[in-house]
Formats: C-alpha cells, structure tokens, sequence
C-alpha cells in the first residue's frame, strides 16, 4: 500500500501517533507553536488525509476525533522505500555511503547497522 503523506501531513501524523484519538483543537494547540497553523489549515489538512485514508474520524460525540489509519512504522518504510528508489536508484549501499559521508551516522550508528544485519543473517 501506497502511502501518499506531505510533509505537511506527516507532522499530523506524529501527533496523533503519540496520542490518539485527538480532536482538531487538540492537534492545531500542539503544532500551532512550530507552524504557526491556524484550525483552518488543520480541517484542511485533516479532510485531504480521510480522503487519502490516512487518518479516519470519529462523528459519534460532540467534537470529531481523529485517529491515524496507518502505523508509523508503515509510513516510515513506504517513505524510506520512496527515497531510496527516488534518489538512491534502489542501492540501499549508496544511501549508507551517503550518510556516512555527510556526517549522519556515526561509528556508533554503523556498529548497531553490523548487528542488525548479523541478527538477519543467522540460520
């Protein structure tokens, strides 16, 4: 499953994967400080991901709440996928190399990478 997801989205997403369900209220509260959004631009953003399927919401109280349709997880390889093809060519190698080069992981991040990759390659 494709995960259409704007960068926009994504930081709804992160809200209501760290608590959910959540009204419109409660999500432009939490985000209006580092985006400056006001409640329109959250019904927006809101109504465009129903319609993607990525949040659904509850119309049984008094307030909607919404709730994320896709796990954090799924979200996270259907982009990492996106990008690696994208501008990787599909060479997860060249994706390392490149951050290892640009400073984004360290000797430490490097080690943990050896041992995920000794734990899947054991019988």
């Amino acid at each position: 499953m494709s995960i259409q997801c704007t960068d926009a989205e994504w930081k709804i997403l992160e809200v209501l994967w760290q608590s959910s369900p959540r009204t419109m209220a409660e999500i432009t509260r939490q985000l209006e400080p580092e985006t400056g959004w006001t409640r329109h631009t959250v019904i927006t953003l809101l109504k465009r991901m129903c319609e993607k399927k990525t949040v659904s919401v509850d119309e049984t109280g008094d307030v909607k709440r919404y709730s994320p349709l896709v796990t954090r997880y799924d979200a996270s390889a259907d982009q990492t996928s996106k990008l690696l093809c994208r501008v990787f060519g599909g060479n997860a190698s060249l994706l390392v190399h490149h951050l290892v080069d640009t400073g984004e992981l360290n000797a430490d991040d490097v080690q943990e990478l050896l041992r995920e990759i000794q734990k899947t390659n054991r019988p």
